[in-house]
């Protein structure tokens, strides 16, 4: 049995949802350590942390074996954003997770990038 569905079968019912509060999750932090927001990217840096993680940090550092956003993450563990961020940081003091900004947006204005919107779009109808 992974941890992943060791995870599912102690904390997750599927009829109730989660059984551990996700305050409990968190141990009663609101707010992270380090600084990210829903599309920041966070990666797993195959620094395996000592000692034993709680199966909510477990499952994290599961899921970012590839890149992958904030909100992915919270989504998949069905926490909230806020404390799926109180989990992440805690794996990036720990150097097992890297947390990198969202990708900056494109320019609105730029020619080239409309064009290409509107291509895509005409193709689809």
């Amino acid at each position: 049995m992974t941890s992943r569905s060791a995870h599912r079968e102690t904390w997750l019912d599927e009829a109730a949802g989660r059984l551990v509060r996700p305050y409990t999750v968190s141990a009663g932090r609101t707010r992270p350590t380090t600084a990210m927001d829903l599309l920041s990217w966070v990666v797993a840096t195959g620094v395996r942390p000592r000692g034993r993680l709680e199966p909510d940090h477990d499952v994290a550092l599961g899921l970012c074996c590839v890149a992958t956003t904030v909100a992915e993450v919270a989504a998949r563990m069905r926490l909230p954003a806020a404390v799926a961020k109180v989990v992440l940081s805690d794996l990036v003091a720990v150097g097992a997770v890297l947390t990198r900004p969202p990708s900056p947006a494109a320019d609105p204005t730029d020619r080239s990038i409309l064009e290409k919107l509107l291509v895509g779009l005409q193709q689809r109808l």
